[in-house]
């Protein structure tokens, strides 16, 4: 990827009608914006997935390829199919990263070892809901394995700090909110999904192809502060209600951001022992290293700092017992 970005950047066709596009493009176009570089990127890894580009294809991994080779069929491609590009970049990045489970895996069992009682699970941003089946996935941290003893996968992050007892997890209902959700079922948009995972990481291949297989949960489409308030306005008694984000809460507008805090505060004010309320966030907070791994519990609104993580869950620094 980094070899990909780079001879994009050196060699962009500015006077093309994608290149105009781009030129033209309203707002932050990097990695806090639109993400143009991503979407284009994403784009011609679709092509190589759909077999589209003979050239393309060769020039991808799993073969090696020079920098010459590799910028010759780019530009072939980025004029071959240029139709299909200018559509592909209209729409965001998508991005369902499964290994970011191992971040709510273990702020799952940390707070079941706590509190005795079945889960709701919420999930705001979920996209293709992988991570909506996190209590399926099993965690391997040092020695220990948290998770069911037949999991559906299971991750294997760079862990550092004290590992989570593993506690019985219990699901009742879990429910997943996007503005776009991604329909599994539909071939179009799981292209759109493994578009978006690097071809030199086939690994995040395998663990999205399992997550698929074994995603059965329910996304709604629509905002997710609007879809919040009515999952809190139903009857949660003898539930532990977990709210959960991964790098999805940053990317709310302002607004929505202090809406979402105060409808999530006012419900911490009436949650009780017999109807808990956490709320989990993944999260980009200004540090450079990686994302804070923050959890507000109530009663009480206790604030524990979890740790941080690798944006795409590669590895975890727990700090909690």
């Amino acid at each position: 990827m980094g070899q990909l970005l780079t001879l994009l950047a050196e060699n962009w066709p500015r006077d093309s009608d994608l290149g105009q596009l781009f030129a033209k493009w309203p707002g932050d176009i990097g990695p806090h914006g639109a993400s143009l570089p991503l979407r284009i990127a994403g784009g011609l890894h679709a092509l190589v997935l759909t077999d589209r580009d003979p050239a393309l294809c060769a020039a991808y991994p799993p073969n090696s390829t020079d920098d010459k080779t590799l910028t010759a069929a780019i530009l072939s491609a980025l004029t071959t199919h240029q139709d299909f590009l200018l559509n592909w970049v209209q729409s965001p990045p998508q991005t369902n990263e499964v290994r970011r489970s191992a971040a709510i895996i273990p702020a799952a069992h940390w707070l079941a070892t706590r509190i005795n009682l079945p889960f709701i699970t919420s999930e705001l941003g979920a996209s293709a809901g992988l991570n909506l089946m996190w209590d399926r996935y099993a965690l391997t941290a040092k020695n220990q394995t948290l998770g069911p003893p037949d999991p559906v996968l299971t991750l294997t992050p760079d862990w550092t700090g004290p590992v989570p007892a593993s506690a019985l997890i219990r699901v009742a209902d879990r429910r997943g909110v996007d503005l776009n959700p991604l329909d599994i079922t539909d071939p179009t948009q799981t292209l759109r999904l493994f578009a978006y995972l690097w071809p030199d990481q086939p690994h995040r291949m395998a663990l999205t192809r399992a997550a698929i297989a074994a995603q059965t949960a329910t996304i709604d489409g629509g905002d997710a502060i609007d879809w919040l308030e009515t999952r809190l306005s139903q009857p949660q008694k003898g539930h532990l209600h977990l709210i959960y984000h991964t790098v999805a809460w940053q990317y709310f507008p302002d607004q929505t951001q202090q809406r979402g805090t105060a409808l999530i505060e006012a419900a911490g004010a009436r949650a009780t022992d017999s109807e808990p309320l956490a709320w989990f966030g993944m999260e980009s907070d200004g540090d450079t290293k990686g994302a804070a791994l923050t959890l507000r519990l109530w009663p009480g609104d206790q604030h524990i700092p979890l740790g941080r993580a690798d944006f795409h869950g590669r590895w975890i620094n727990w700090a909690v017992s």
